[in-house]
């Protein structure tokens, strides 16, 4: 099969539509087309139903997913390990990471990076931290900076910030002027998370849990920045890294209880780090060292 066509084939299915994989590799939408019209005709299957502007996988479009993504990651990691042969840093790194620490804690790293090696090249994706965890398992992301989850196998986790949580509100909010209060009170208020899934959400979750009790929610937003925004006109409270804190919000002490995520990178424990990668986790220890 054409390693070409097997690209296109998966940048399809990813981004869901022609359109967007062209984007994604760079070409026009009828080069995608006759990628994927080869890739059928030397298969004899169909794999694509394409209905108006919608595209859906076929039967065999989704049997050949996984084995498209197999063959690619292998072909992938192959050429790391052959790049690694040679001690320059001049090779792609694909890098995932959660919005959060894209505005927070990686601008400095990158500004290092590059000036010690401008000949790397950086595909960055900012994505939420389990879509960056999936982008590292299925080989889309050599590395990711993420919130770190349990850790499960073939992916390899390493702490690198502890990040304290706060319950916020706005100025003006009822529970502002009480400055201390218990779970049940924040339970009869408004709250605003991010979506059930996310870690941090589980972290605020748990606790409630713990306690026999349950966040009213009044919406989900994966964005921080959103968060922030929604707790600091009155909508609800909500919980936000220290790195955000500011005159906008309220911090509101809960007596014995301490939230905290941990931050800090995610790799597949099967695959060759590239030398770029090598590089980057090393920036990132002299950072954090």
């Amino acid at each position: 099969m054409d390693l070409a066509s097997l690209e296109a084939f998966l940048a399809i299915a990813d981004s869901g539509s022609f359109s967007g994989a062209g984007a994604r590799l760079h070409l026009t939408q009828p080069a995608v087309s006759k990628r994927i019209a080869a890739l059928e005709a030397q298969l004899g299957r169909r794999l694509f139903d394409r209905i108006g502007r919608e595209v859906a996988l076929t039967e065999a479009g989704h049997a050949l997913l996984p084995r498209a993504r197999r063959i690619l990651s292998e072909l992938d990691d192959t050429r790391r390990a052959l790049d690694n042969l040679d001690a320059r840093i001049d090779g792609r790194l694909s890098l995932a990471t959660s919005h959060h620490i894209g505005l927070h804690r990686l601008p400095p790293l990158l500004r290092v990076f590059s000036r010690a090696h401008p000949g790397a090249a950086l595909d960055l994706r900012f994505v939420d931290s389990e879509q960056a965890w999936a982008q590292v398992l299925h080989g889309q992301a050599e590395l990711a900076l993420t919130t770190l989850g349990p850790a499960a196998a073939p992916l390899r986790t390493v702490p690198v910030w502890d990040d304290p949580l706060e319950f916020v509100v706005a100025p003006d909010h009822p529970l502002a002027a009480r400055g201390e209060v218990g779970l049940d009170e924040l339970a009869r208020h408004p709250a605003v998370l991010p979506d059930a899934d996310t870690f941090t959400h589980r972290i605020v979750a748990g606790h409630f849990a713990a306690a026999g009790l349950a966040p009213t929610l009044r919406m989900t937003t994966n964005a921080m920045e959103t968060l922030k925004m929604l707790a600091s006109v009155g909508l609800a409270w909500t919980v936000l890294p220290h790195t955000m804190l500011d005159a906008q919000t309220t911090v509101l002490r809960v007596p014995g209880l301490r939230l905290a995520r941990q931050l800090g990178h995610v790799t597949h424990a099967g695959r060759t780090l590239s030398n770029a990668a090598r590089a980057f986790l090393a920036v990132l220890d002299g950072a954090t060292g």
